[in-house]
């Protein structure tokens, strides 16, 4: 259409198009692959089984995750490197364990740790390091599993099973805390304290500023979104992250039927109860947990007994 002054009037622009990532809430323009902040596959659809556990989302093999002014690209599949490119104003930490190689240029530092004979105790690392760019540095657990990228908005509180972690971006704090799951058995005049989910539990959070956490699992990971009240029993070493606003109990269950009863007392399954509201992590390959069967005690407040 001609405006009477010799020109056409402008096109109009097109509307611009978001992708929300449906695993961290990331947002970006949708061009790239897999998103930027958690490496997940861009438009793959969650896959939910009936009771409710999605899978994590796959990454591709190169997957490249941003963070401030830093790259960090996971590598491979069956034992995954974590490979970061460090900007000068950008650092990490880790478990000094856990460190494959590095530039020369980078500096690694301890990191101060509080309570570090409570750490000790509980049988977790005492010492964390700590490295600074500018300069690249990768991590790999020596084992195989999948390597979960948790990008975590600011506010965002996990707790996470002691052993699983990886690495952390200086944005995310760190803390420990007791997990209050416990129980005491006694075998004649012997008796002994078991702590199926570890004495104690890792804290990440973060502030005004989002991180990037990756953790390590064995098997394959699934998720779960549990509504507020809802609650669900789980083998304790499955556990690999639950949010902060999940509570959890110690729970016995004793199967028994007739006759059979008499045999639920040394028969009887060991679980970890948690209650919504918030999400929770699985992994598929887990350790047993230890129950000789022994007299109970004594165990936390929250223990819980079905018969």
């Amino acid at each position: 259409m001609n405006t009477g002054f010799g020109q056409n009037p402008p096109s109009p622009m097109p509307a611009q198009r978001t992708y929300t990532c449906s695993w961290c809430g990331t947002v970006s323009d949708g061009t790239a692959l897999s998103c930027p902040s958690c490496g997940a596959t861009i438009n793959v659809k969650a896959i939910v089984n009936p009771a409710g556990w999605m899978k994590a989302p796959g990454r591709k093999d190169m997957a490249k995750l941003n963070f401030n002014k830093s790259v960090c690209q996971i590598e491979g599949k069956y034992v995954p490197v974590a490979d970061f490119n460090l900007a000068p104003e950008d650092g990490v930490y880790f478990a000094h364990h856990v460190l494959l190689w590095k530039d020369p240029s980078v500096p690694i530092t301890m990191m101060p740790l509080r309570g570090g004979w409570k750490r000790a105790l509980a049988g977790m690392p005492v010492l964390m390091t700590q490295a600074h760019g500018p300069g690249r540095i990768a991590f790999s657990r020596d084992a195989p599993g999948e390597m979960l990228a948790l990008p975590l908005q600011p506010g965002h509180r996990v707790d996470v099973r002691e052993h699983l972690f990886l690495v952390a971006t200086h944005a995310v704090a760190y803390d420990f805390f007791q997990t209050g799951v416990w129980f005491t058995t006694k075998n004649g005049d012997e008796s002994e304290t078991h702590y199926p989910l570890g004495m104690m539990m890792d804290r990440f959070s973060t502030g005004n500023l989002p991180g990037l956490l990756l953790l390590h699992a064995s098997g394959n990971v699934f998720v779960r979104e549990l509504a507020p009240g809802q609650a669900i029993l789980i083998k304790p070493t499955a556990l690999i992250f639950k949010d902060s606003t999940v509570s959890m109990h110690l729970h016995f269950e004793h199967p028994n039927s007739g006759w059979q009863l008499w045999m639920s007392w040394q028969q009887r399954y060991l679980w970890l109860r948690l209650v919504g509201p918030g999400r929770v992590a699985i992994q598929s390959a887990f350790e047993p947990v230890e129950d000789d069967g022994a007299s109970i005690t004594n165990s936390s407040p929250a223990t819980r007994q079905n018969w």
